[in-house]
């Protein structure tokens, strides 16, 4: 699709050799930009006036090219209307065969996507004005790596407030979403001598991989049971660091145990190890209490990430790492040897939402819908068992034992039903118990009710 350029006149690179004849160079860099994909059939090209002043050739010369490229049927002209590339010069350029996607299910349960369709864009639309407004000078420029002093001062506030934090704008880095945090907190601690790193069993798919690959330690599985990770059997593994989700355990959904955390601050500051603490989905709880982070038990041997990600929407790219003081200073410099920070009018944006209570506000609005759909979800699947349902917008469903759960997602894939399998997170990749973690922040409730309703016989 040719690109419609605002503006009185689009600019077009033409290098020009002032000791040969001009014309034939015009004719044919504009022949050449087309032959080789540079403007696309209907591009629109710079007027002659235009392209006379950027090119310092008469605007004569210009029209007579443009005439010439017409008649041999590059160009179309049109009173009143701007030059363009004519249609069929596109079939004398050769152009590699597009990737054909993946056709995306109808009805897909992809777990960790929230509701996109509900981001709050006047809220997000009115805080960026706010901020274009207001933000002084300085706040253009590169600032601090680690983020907006003023962010991260409302950000440290509302950890507080909100997930029982031990926050201080100083111990507070901001980062592009959890990959980054992950990266940059592992390299770190790669630095200060550890080597291995344990991951709850099932936990992330590839992203622990990646992120150990590129930090240069080991990773060991450490399993999770009915109370969240397994702490004797972390601290059999030899781990120097481990990252967990307590809120709300990835993917089983299990809630960390009061007795587990206990034990594992206590091992954390006999071992002189850390604990990467992964806080997604703490803002949606539905019948339990409130449960605070970890990092605020422990807050000298936790590393605390959040993003806004499952909050608000994952295209933001905007996250958070909430430091041990005694790595401060390495964080800071990791930081900026990725980049010189994340986007600051985002960050300050972000602020400006908090600080007003439209955060608050639209969170209290999510935890109505996803709820919702969580009731839907169970109904629909008329007495299969599903677990992890406390919190967060996924749940797992329970398949009988004989059944196979690579041959339910293959059946649900032909009938337009998009599962993902809990051997997926696995790092055996077992199959066996079968069970499918199912994503509902993303589904409107009819279109659960209508997914599930194609597939009952599959899950039963």
């Amino acid at each position: 699709m040719a690109i419609r350029w605002a503006g009185l006149s689009p600019a077009l690179l033409m290098p020009l050799d002032r000791s040969l004849p001009l014309r034939g160079q015009i004719e044919g860099g504009l022949r050449q930009a087309i032959r080789g994909g540079r403007l696309a059939a209907g591009e629109r090209l710079p007027s002659s006036r235009e392209l006379a002043r950027e090119l310092g050739v008469s605007r004569g010369l210009v029209q007579e090219c443009y005439g010439q490229l017409q008649a041999e049927g590059y160009l179309e002209t049109r009173i009143g209307s701007a030059t363009t590339v004519a249609p069929c010069a596109v079939a004398r350029t050769e152009k590699p065969p597009a990737p054909q996607p993946k056709p995306a299910p109808k009805w897909d349960f992809r777990p960790g996507v929230p509701d996109l369709a509900s981001f709050p864009r006047g809220d997000w639309l009115w805080a960026q004005r706010e901020t274009a407004r207001t933000a002084p000078t300085a706040a253009l420029d590169y600032g601090d790596p680690c983020g907006n002093p003023v962010f991260r001062e409302v950000l440290a506030a509302y950890l507080g407030r909100v997930r029982g934090a031990a926050a201080q704008p100083h111990r507070l880095v901001v980062c592009n979403g959890f990959a980054q945090g992950l990266n940059v907190v592992l390299r770190v601690l790669a630095r200060s001598g550890v080597s291995t790193v344990a991951f709850e069993d099932p936990g992330y798919d590839d992203t622990s991989a990646v992120a150990a690959q590129w930090a240069g330690v080991r990773t060991v599985p450490v399993p999770v049971d009915e109370k969240g990770i397994k702490v004797n059997a972390l601290a059999k593994s030899g781990a120097q660091a481990v990252v967990l989700t307590p809120a709300h355990q990835w993917p089983t959904g299990v809630v960390l145990a009061p007795s587990r955390r206990r034990e594992l601050v206590a091992w954390a500051e006999a071992n002189d190890v850390y604990l990467i603490e992964d806080d997604y989905d703490a803002e949606f709880r539905y019948d339990r209490e409130p449960v605070g982070c970890l990092q605020g038990l422990g807050p000298d041997r936790v590393f605390l990430l959040g993003t806004v990600s499952k909050s608000l929407a994952p295209a933001l790219r905007l996250g958070w790492i909430l430091c041990p003081a005694t790595v401060l200073k390495e964080m800071a410099a990791e930081k900026s040897r990725d980049d010189r920070g994340s986007p600051g009018l985002d960050q300050l944006a972000l602020a400006r939402l908090i600080e007003a209570g439209r955060f608050d506000r639209h969170l209290r609005r999510m935890r109505a819908v996803y709820s919702a759909r969580r009731e839907a979800l169970v109904e629909s699947l008329h007495g299969v068992p599903v677990t992890g349902l406390a919190a967060g917008f996924h749940a797992v469903a329970h398949l009988p034992a004989g059944a196979s759960e690579r041959a339910v997602i293959e059946a649900g894939a032909r009938r337009s039903v998009g599962f993902t399998g809990m051997s997926r997170y696995r790092s055996s990749n077992a199959a066996k118990p079968p069970q499918l973690v199912l994503g509902f922040g993303n589904l409107p409730e009819r279109a659960l009710r209508e997914g599930l309703a194609r597939v009952t016989d599959l899950l039963r």
